[in-house]
């Protein structure tokens, strides 16, 4: 339900294009008799993903307004002082009006600006997909409740349909809106879960007008498209160096020219998928380490405790390195990371020979391989 969330609301709420000198003026109204004094927080991300305070208005009448010059367009926060929940804007150069309860801010609507009349137009739609995806995880929850496994098992069928309509709702927009900031962004989230073949993903973002190529997000997709060329299967793997746990820099390079075929492992110790593979992993590492398999695992920590810790801990016993930069790492973005775990089997010229690999999967191609050799 989370991811499908995602799809449909988080991972949209971003940024568009407008090219007005003037400034924005963002108008906001109240209703419900907020009280007069109440504080509106407008709020940004950093290039973390981290929110940051930008500006402050109060409430008088239940108006309230923000006023700047936005030199690039990008996704905004409305925030009430003691309120759950946000209301997501696009800030761009123009007039924008944005209309709340004080109590469903959630629900904001949206009018002024081109870029949010087409913001407004996507959420209308997601809002509805969200209440249906919330009335399905209530039943479902109720029928488990009940042991109804028959109307569980049915239920989830349900969903999977209703997981694929929401996918092709947002496919459809971005097909449709060619010149909307909100199918840059959904491009992005295609790309970054992987819920649409590459080919389709690639024609999507080439259909988009001139001026939403220019955008942040979409320069962004760009180089990941770029990056991706650079690790499908058949290329040769980029070559990368990093520090170890001692300190010392090791290289790709280093490992794959001591071993007939290696794995490139992206993980981290905060990773449980990541934790419950480890052992497969040393299972397979054990077993053909001898023959020629080796493994460099990439760690996406920001901790070095933590990090080694895990190591320790799972038995690892390969070589590691890392920058302790999460989804930054560089190689992470020359790798086109976006969700851990991942790796890449490369053989003893570097080569990608398979991407992915998990259980059972990655000791049959490497029994496969090994076994030619």
């Amino acid at each position: 339900m989370k991811k499908l969330l995602a799809i449909s609301l988080g991972a949209l709420l971003i940024g568009a294009c407008n090219s007005d000198p003037k400034g924005y003026v963002l108008s906001g109204t109240i209703t419900g008799e907020p009280e007069n004094g109440t504080q509106i927080f407008l709020k940004t991300t950093d290039s973390l993903n981290q929110l940051v305070d930008i500006d402050t208005a109060t409430v008088e009448n239940g108006l309230f307004s923000f006023s700047g010059s936005q030199a690039e367009p990008k996704m905004y926060y409305l925030f009430v002082d003691k309120t759950r929940g946000n209301a997501p804007l696009i800030v761009e150069n123009g007039n924008i009006e944005i209309e709340f309860q004080k109590d469903s801010i959630g629900y904001a609507e949206l009018k002024g600006t081109e870029q949010n009349e087409m913001f407004m137009d996507f959420l209308e739609e997601s809002r509805k997909l969200s209440e249906r995806a919330r009335s399905m995880q209530d039943d479902m929850r109720m029928a488990a409740q009940q042991q109804d496994t028959a109307t569980v098992t049915a239920l989830r069928e349900e969903f999977m349909e209703f997981q694929e309509d929401a996918k092709n709702f947002n496919l459809e927009f971005a097909k449709n809106h060619t010149n909307a900031y909100v199918s840059v962004l959904i491009i992005g989230n295609l790309l970054a879960t992987k819920s649409a073949p590459l080919d389709e993903i690639k024609s999507m973002f080439e259909a988009l007008t001139p001026e939403m190529k220019q955008t942040e997000p979409a320069q962004k997709i760009a180089e990941q498209l770029e990056n991706l060329k650079s690790t499908e299967v058949g290329a040769v793997a980029p070559d990368f160096s990093a520090p170890t746990p001692s300190g010392d820099v090791l290289a790709l390079s280093d490992v794959t020219s001591n071993a007939k075929l290696t794995l490139v492992d992206f993980w981290a110790a905060w990773c449980r998928p990541c934790r419950a593979e480890n052992p497969n992993i040393v299972s397979v590492y054990q077993k053909y380490h001898e023959k020629g398999f080796d493994v460099l695992g990439v760690s996406l920590d920001t901790q070095a405790e933590q990090w080694t810790g895990a190591i320790e801990a799972d038995g690892l016993e390969w070589n590691h390195i890392s920058n302790l930069q999460r989804f930054q790492d560089p190689i992470a973005r020359l790798y086109n990371i976006n969700a851990i775990p991942a790796a890449f089997l490369l053989d003893e010229n570097g080569v990608i020979v398979a991407r992915d690999l998990r259980r059972p999967a990655l000791e049959e191609k490497v029994a496969e391989i090994l076994g030619k050799s």
